[in-house]
């Protein structure tokens, strides 16, 4: 599918209103979508129907009144009770920028504006928790268009702090989040690796599906560093020597070997893992979102 300009991170950093970049994304990716052979996807509307009077006239399709000068309007589907909850990582780990435009909270919160936006334009609920050592902010799901404005503005006052405890975070949550749903983690994942699956299996226990974005920025997969240098963890404080090219041969490895334990050991149980880094096009994560959706009905 063809990559719109206005999915791209880069250009989206130019723009400073978190609302504004989650229908520049959305509306980009539907555009996208129609033009690609992934156009059967159905993400709007059921089919048409001939006008009724007592119609809102704004359900006028004009593009259908052109073609075949009768009236149509757009007959929506249902509300599916699908309840969708993100949960986004706002723990100090995610303020890391590197040379990129985007910062991965600023990236991770974009990316929860735009599947905010479009479950609520599927007539799907949606909730949010912001989360770091505990939960910091949590709405629970809705699906009036309402709604929307209370996701994007705790999204765009979310700022890092803290340290990264899923256990704790995921088994409040499970005990909050009591109907079956879609879970949809953002984050970096920056814990051990036994403590995310097993954080993660407490809402497979409750039959909830759950999509993983796990999100790092490029410089912590490539390490372009030609330098030695000290590295200090944003969460603990910990400083690390590093050398140069050694070293970047060490750290690729064992980033390689983590992030295929996460998926290997996600896919074991039957949680979608889906990489990103801050240089994703928007389109590639919300397309994967979407056949998560697909499957669901």
């Amino acid at each position: 599918m063809p990559v719109p300009q206005s999915l791209s991170p880069e250009l989206l950093a130019r723009v400073k209103r978190l609302d504004l970049k989650a229908r520049l994304v959305v509306e980009g990716f539907l555009t996208g979508l129609h033009r690609s052979p992934y156009h059967g996807f159905s993400v709007e509307f059921a089919a048409y129907r001939p006008y009724m009077p007592g119609d809102e006239p704004k359900r006028l399709d004009w593009k259908a009144l052109a073609r075949s000068d009768r009236y149509y309007v757009k007959e929506f589907e249902e509300e599916t009770n699908l309840k969708a909850y993100l949960l986004l990582d706002t723990s100090a780990s995610m303020g890391y920028r590197g040379s990129g435009t985007s910062g991965k909270l600023e990236y991770g919160s974009c990316l929860a504006a735009a599947l905010a936006y479009l479950l609520l334009t599927q007539h799907d609920a949606v909730g949010l928790a912001l989360f770091d050592d505990r939960i910091r902010q949590y709405l629970p799901p809705r699906s009036r268009r309402s709604h929307l404005g209370l996701l994007l503005g705790a999204l765009e006052r979310a700022g890092p702090g803290g340290v990264t405890r899923f256990e704790g975070v995921f088994g409040e949550l499970a005990a909050r989040i009591r109907r079956r749903g879609l879970i949809v983690l953002i984050s970096d994942l920056w814990d051990d690796w036994p403590a995310v699956v097993s954080s993660l299996q407490h809402f497979r226990h409750l039959k909830h599906e759950v999509l993983v974005f796990h999100l790092l920025d490029r410089d912590e997969v490539d390490f372009p560093f030609r330098e030695g240098a000290s590295f200090r963890d944003l969460e603990t404080g910990r400083t690390v020597q590093a050398g140069p090219e050694a070293g970047a041969g060490r750290y690729r490895k064992r980033v390689r070997e983590w992030r295929g334990t996460l998926a290997r050991e996600c896919r074991r149980h039957l949680i979608d893992y889906v990489p990103v880094d801050t240089a994703t096009p928007f389109d590639q994560a919300l397309l994967r979102y979407l056949h998560k959706r697909q499957r669901l009905g």
